[in-house]
């Protein structure tokens, strides 16, 4: 912010307006992923900074409440997408974005996906176990036994999904990934 001080207004406007559309188009491609327009602005906006910055700063840069800038990083901060610094002689929490937008896909995407992979593959037990405590219980009902078998191999292809799921994530997390999927240089 400090660097931007020395430009002449001319310069600021133009770039100001260019960094304006690269800030909507990460609010809005973050807004396809479940993060408010608002929060994924907030990273645009912080994309763009040399220095770390405080919530007051980035309060009065985005004309947000210091409430909602607070909410903001947290979000920002659980994600991965923006890490907490060490400032010297300040005393206020300094915040910087993570710049690798691979690393910021593979933290979101992996903590989101084992989220909902762990409490899918744990329902899915949960109804297996139901499933053969019925079995047992129905053990001479052949038309209800067929009707669970099928329901069992429906939950026995969920699993392996989210068994897959786990894998992809793990080659994600591992970076395992870019052996198949290169980063371009």
């Amino acid at each position: 912010m400090k660097e931007l001080a020395a430009l002449s207004e001319e310069q600021l406007t133009k770039l100001q307006n260019t960094r304006r559309r690269v800030i909507e188009s990460i609010g809005e491609n973050m807004d396809l992923y479940g993060i408010t327009l608002s929060i994924g602005h907030l990273y645009g906006n912080m994309y763009f900074n040399r220095e770390p910055v405080t919530l007051d700063e980035m309060s009065q840069t985005m004309g947000m409440s210091k409430t909602s800038m607070s909410t903001g990083m947290r979000t920002l901060h659980d994600l991965k997408m923006i890490n907490k610094v060490w400032g010297k002689g300040s005393r206020k929490d300094l915040y910087e974005v993570e710049p690798n937008w691979h690393q910021n896909f593979t933290d979101f995407f992996s903590i989101k996906w084992r989220k909902a992979a762990e409490q899918n593959m744990s329902a899915l037990k949960r109804s297996m176990k139901e499933i053969d405590a019925l079995k047992q219980q129905y053990e001479g009902d052949q038309a209800f036994l067929e009707v669970l078998e099928n329901d069992t191999q429906k939950i026995d292809e969920a699993l392996k999904y989210y068994r897959w799921l786990d894998r992809l994530i793990d080659s994600f997390e591992s970076g395992e990934i870019y052996n198949f999927i290169p980063q371009e240089e």
